[in-house]
């Protein structure tokens, strides 16, 4: 017997662990091909086109630089590019040039047709492009992916280098109010949906060097645009670094079309149904984040920007708790209510009727039963059914225009409701608990959190429906043993009530006056931890003798 059990601890020895860790190590970063510019111009527009592709929409603008023989070809996509911009600042600016002295490496020098075309490319990119966005390049692959957003390059003979001038016209949106977000006070600005505009909607709320833009490109077919910023000296340089390694992964998928597959490919655990990424679309909310020492993610295209790392309260925190001095104080504990509601309602309902009933008042019993008599279907079924109605429901008012989904929302809810307490396929009561847990999930300002609970919700009945209050305790045991299991980012979860930090613990339940908070989240542990200094408590001034 020794020498079996010796045997199988060997064996296990043998077996390889599985890595735990949060570090994955991630493939290869892939790397573009790497186009030199040739000094040809044929050669350079010959690969060009190869990159960009032979479509209808590219041009290549082939144009004489004054009233010189020295030919210059632009090359863009057409209804990408700002026509107007770009006869302003291109066309007209070198087509119009006259041959002249100009100054150029520092001195004075007369430009001809048989300049040396160094000469001439200097001139151009330094004394006639009319423009403060130029970027120059030695490869003609970062060149082509310019054309491809919207870019105009400029192609030069004998010249090994390209100028790419920043003249796109990108189809976007006006800047309209946060639709999901909803403030009664404070800034109504939701963020756009073009990166350039969302990151200067940033700067324009935290005015101070130390915000820090770091750009890559993801999608290896899209190229979409996607930053992350933070506030250097704040955020704790680790995060950073964290950030960083995981953002490397968009670089290996077929393309970027929403936050929300950043999202997926961020985060800690993708199997848990409780979100570890907090989303928003407001620029006041993403900047009093990075002030907090978190980073901000956003990517081009998308109105939505991700907030890491998350816990699990900021989902149960609105914008309105920052700007009204009662309402942070006195909802987050009704939203901590709903929310407990929205998750365990029906199922106490369901088991309570069913394996518990000793535990009702008899007159309520009394009447919960006259109000079932007549219906077919035991207490699971009906709350099922009456949830999954209401379910879609919902679904489908979302995917209608907003008037019409509106009144689906309503009107399919009273009458169905009204038409199956009629029928006898539910009772009242049922009704009841399914619209005030529907309300109560209207509570929660994260809608993908509340999407969460709405699903868990269903596997809770199952359980309650199958072993009463007992299948309910365990759900509830294994939901919290999993929150608290939870990392966003390396930050538990459910912090700071797991682990318990009683500094953090003003602004989670209760929304404290905005004087008493000292410091920063120390669970994120930001280099600079003080947030404000003490002493602004205002005080009711003296009476002067």
């Amino acid at each position: 017997m020794k020498n079996l059990f010796s045997s199988f601890r060997k064996g296990l020895r043998r077996r390889p662990r599985k890595n735990t860790g949060q570090i994955n190590k991630l493939p290869q970063k892939p790397d573009h091909p790497n186009y030199a510019v040739p000094l040809s111009l044929a050669e350079k527009t010959e690969i060009m086109g190869k990159l960009v592709g032979h479509s209808n929409d590219i041009v290549f603008r082939r144009f004489n630089l004054g009233f010189t023989d020295i030919q210059v070809i632009a090359v863009y996509a057409q209804g990408m590019a700002n026509s107007h911009a770009q006869n302003q600042a291109i066309f007209k600016s070198l087509m119009l040039y006259e041959e002249k002295s100009e100054e150029v490496g520092g001195g004075k020098r007369e430009i001809t047709g048989k300049s040396d075309p160094a000469l001439i490319y200097e001139l151009v990119k330094d004394n006639l492009i009319i423009t403060g966005q130029l970027t120059e390049h030695e490869d003609l692959w970062e060149a082509a992916i310019d054309v491809l957003s919207g870019d105009t390059v400029l192609l030069f003979d004998g010249v090994n280098k390209i100028l790419s001038v920043r003249v796109r016209q990108v189809p976007q949106k006006n800047i309209e109010d946060s639709e999901r977000e909803v403030s009664i006070r404070g800034p109504q600005t939701g963020f756009s949906e073009v990166l350039e505009t969302k990151i200067a909607q940033l700067r324009n709320k935290i005015k101070h060097p130390a915000l820090k833009i770091e750009s890559i490109r993801g999608g290896v077919y899209t190229n979409t645009g996607v930053v992350m910023a933070y506030l250097q000296g704040i955020v704790n340089p680790e995060l950073v670094e964290e950030a960083r390694r995981r953002l490397e992964r968009v670089i290996h998928v077929d393309g970027i079309w929403e936050s929300g597959v950043i999202e997926e490919l961020i985060e800690d655990n993708p199997f848990s149904p409780f979100p570890q990424v907090e989303i928003t679309e407001r620029p006041d909310k993403a900047a009093a984040q990075l002030i907090s020492g978190r980073v901000v993610i956003m990517m081009d295209g998308s109105p939505n920007v991700l907030i890491v790392p998350t816990i699990f309260w900021q989902f149960i925190q609105a914008s309105d708790d920052f700007y009204q001095r009662l309402i942070g104080f006195a909802l987050r504990p009704a939203r901590v209510i709903a929310l407990l509601l929205t998750l365990f309602l029906p199922s106490f309902y369901v088991a309570l009727t069913t394996y518990h009933r000793e535990m009702i008042p008899l007159s309520l019993l009394m009447a919960i039963s006259a109000a079932r008599e007549g219906v077919p279907f035991p207490a699971f079924v009906e709350a099922f059914i009456m949830e999954g109605i209401f379910e879609f429901l919902r679904e489908a008012g979302l995917r209608l225009p907003m008037q019409i989904g509106q009144a689906l929302s309503i009107v399919g809810a009273l009458v169905l409701g009204q038409a199956a307490i009629q029928a006898n396929l539910v009772s009242p009561a049922m009704v009841i608990v399914v619209a005030t847990t529907a309300v109560m999930s209207f509570m929660i300002p994260a809608f993908h959190f509340s999407v969460s609970l709405r699903l868990l919700r269903f596997v809770v009945l199952i359980f309650a429906a199958t072993l009463g209050f007992f299948g309910m305790l365990l759900m509830a045991v294994f939901l919290l043993t999993h929150v608290v299991s939870l990392r966003s980012f390396g930050v538990p979860y459910l912090s700071p009530l797991a682990p318990l930090n009683l500094d953090d613990l003003k602004d989670v339940l209760l929304r404290l006056p905005v004087w008493s908070h000292k410091y920063r989240p120390l669970i994120l542990r930001p280099q600079d931890i003080k947030r404000q200094d003490e002493g602004l408590k205002p005080v009711k001034p003296r009476p002067e003798k």
